[in-house]
């Protein structure tokens, strides 16, 4: 399989984004992670012990997850298969799940009640549209790190750095790039998150606006990449 082309740009706007989403969703819908998935699991436990809401929405969200990183794989092949600009078509159709996810945001929110459905269907549809940005970067940008899970990278930092500190070495060959890569991705994510939490104090729901803008220029990046 040929690699996708991309610009540089796009790995950063997607963890930019994806830091901004899983704050918004955190705050917005009752400790909901809507990108680091697995995460749910904690906030579920202390749903069941404290008694508060959103228990639905954590039970949901990994099969959810599930389903659409299935679905984006399938839909990859089959756009591959037919030559049409996979990458390009994922990033759009992830676009108009962020838009359905500010428009039931901003419709039905603030949720008082995160077992509500309102909040529960948001939560998917944002649940969703990360699942196909993960798909997405594993199948087409498997050479830029990661946009989500911090946690791996900031592991491969570290080590990098443990290398450097060892001086030069057939391991370390390669480290300081790859430690700048990773290292710019996380800044990225975790300015995603401060800005999330930031709007979401001042704007409230309606912070959820921004996600879309990013994932347009996203898509417009991309298909600048594949059109030189």
């Amino acid at each position: 399989m040929t690699p996708t082309p991309f610009r540089p740009a796009l790995p950063l706007l997607l963890s930019f984004n994806a830091g901004f989403v899983d704050t918004a969703g955190f705050l917005a819908l009752h400790g909901l992670f809507t990108a680091h998935v697995t995460g749910n699991f904690v906030t579920l436990g202390a749903s069941l012990v404290l008694g508060t809401s959103g228990a639905i929405a954590k039970l949901l969200a990994l099969p959810m997850f599930c389903v659409f990183v299935i679905a984006t794989r399938l839909l990859s092949l089959a756009l591959l298969h037919h030559n049409l600009p996979a990458l390009k078509i994922i990033l759009a159709v992830k676009l108009v799940l962020l838009i359905a996810g500010a428009v039931l945001a901003i419709r039905f929110g603030p949720f008082a009640d995160g077992d509500a459905s309102p909040a529960v269907v948001t939560g998917m549809v944002l649940v969703a549209a990360m699942a196909m940005q993960n798909a997405a970067h594993r199948i087409h940008l498997g050479s830029a790190p990661p946009s989500t899970l911090m946690t791996g990278t900031t592991t491969q930092i570290m080590i990098d750095l443990a290398d450097m500190l060892r001086g030069p070495t057939a391991q370390s060959d390669g480290s300081g790039r790859r430690l700048a890569g990773m290292s710019t991705n996380v800044l990225a994510f975790a300015l995603g998150c401060a800005t999330a939490a930031l709007l979401y104090a001042r704007f409230g729901v309606w912070c959820f606006l921004v996600p879309p803008l990013l994932a347009a220029a996203g898509l417009c990046v991309q298909a600048r990449a594949q059109g030189d």
